[in-house]
């Protein structure tokens, strides 16, 4: 029988660390003082800063109740494998090795958040898909990318919200912009930053030619409020109104209150067509502007530094990461992290967690050079 007892001490060992990455004294401590906060009258008064404590205070005590969760089932297996040994009962064995066996899903689960450190990742996500070149090849790919992340969002239980989308011309869509709302939407979406490609039977070509179609997407952190070092001077946008369009249901107005914000200095360009007022769309694209230009400062210090140091990375915006083929064979790599998957279509449906956590392991390889 002891060969085959479940290893307890190594659970301990994962739970003892778990503690560690999750700060879960500190975040205890944390809790108390936001439960305090919330219960204050007037909370609400200030909408944005509510909702922030609240945010804060649903994630902590989410890490603290799943932390706690796995310390009572480790508790219960501890007490199972001291009672099979005492009662030389396998079959209580057999129901400790299931207990551990979900014990191990719990903490691959939780050890994924401790690759969560970046100062934003905690944030909603803005996002930005542009089809590239091959007209309605492209424009197609580019609607396609638009579902996977829309079907990805609806299986993680967050918020997506089409903030402005322009038509193809044949099929499909030019561009699309839309927020991603929930707990890590950033740190999970980062991944998806940079150049996709698709090969493919071509369904817009008689001849059914194999075809390859670009599409980027462009992924930022969401600021509800200004960041103090972004300024922005109204005198140096141009506000333009215009008729909504496109796919985006009910909630698209068909009046005249979609508004386009352009940063005349650095050519950065917003669009919202989806809030019933000009006033709230012009509202939203004021903070995903600043979202963008605070994104533009941080990719402009990096460049200062990689040309100092002597590094030469092809990182930005317009760096192929990530290969979608259909034919002549079925198979989606990354090309950043050589992970790779078959099921081309599970992919396109939503299924690009094991891409983003290759992506996230990788990232913090790369960060500490190893």
């Amino acid at each position: 029988m002891s060969d085959s007892l479940p290893d307890l001490q190594e659970a301990k060992k994962r739970l003892q660390e778990a503690s560690a990455y999750l700060r879960i004294e500190e975040i205890a401590d944390r809790r108390v003082e936001l439960e305090d906060l919330v219960a204050q009258p007037g909370f609400w008064d200030d909408p944005i800063g509510a909702r922030k404590f609240s945010q804060e205070l649903a994630g902590i005590s989410e890490d603290v109740a799943k932390y706690e969760s796995l310390e009572l089932k480790i508790e219960d297996a501890e007490t199972l494998v001291d009672l099979a040994i005492e009662e030389d009962d396998n079959s209580i064995l057999t129901e400790a090795s299931q207990l551990m066996s979900d014990i191990e899903n719990e903490f691959s689960e939780l050890e994924l958040r401790s690759l969560f450190t970046g100062e934003h990742d905690e944030r909603d996500a803005v996002c930005h898909i542009q089809s590239g070149e091959g007209g309605t090849e492209a424009q197609d790919w580019a609607e396609m990318l638009l579902r996977m992340y829309q079907r990805w969002a609806d299986q993680k239980g967050l918020s997506f919200d089409i903030t402005a989308i322009s038509e193809g011309t044949e099929a499909g869509v030019s561009s699309a912009e839309f927020i991603v709302t929930g707990r890590r939407a950033y740190g999970m979406l980062q991944s998806e930053h940079g150049v996709h490609r698709l090969v493919r039977i071509s369904p817009f070509n008689k001849q059914a030619n194999r075809h390859t179609s670009f599409a980027s997407m462009h992924v930022v952190p969401f600021f509800e409020e200004v960041p103090e070092q972004i300024e922005i001077d109204e005198t140096e946008l141009r506000i333009d109104t215009y008729r909504s369009s496109g796919a985006g249901g009910q909630h698209v107005n068909v009046t005249d209150s979609a508004v386009r914000v352009t940063h005349l200095p650095t050519g950065v360009v917003v669009s919202c067509q989806n809030e019933r007022s000009q006033h709230q769309n012009k509202e939203k694209c004021m903070q995903m502007l600043a979202s963008k230009l605070h994104d533009l400062e941080r990719q402009l210090r990096n460049d200062e530094i990689a040309s100092i140091s002597g590094e030469n990375k092809n990182v930005g915006f317009g760096s192929q990461i990530r290969s979608y083929v259909m034919q002549p064979y079925q198979m989606v790599k990354d090309l950043r992290t050589n992970y790779e998957i078959g099921a081309v279509e599970n992919v396109l449906n939503g299924g690009i967690d094991p891409f983003i956590e290759s992506y996230l392991q990788w990232a913090r390889s790369e960060s500490q050079g190893t």
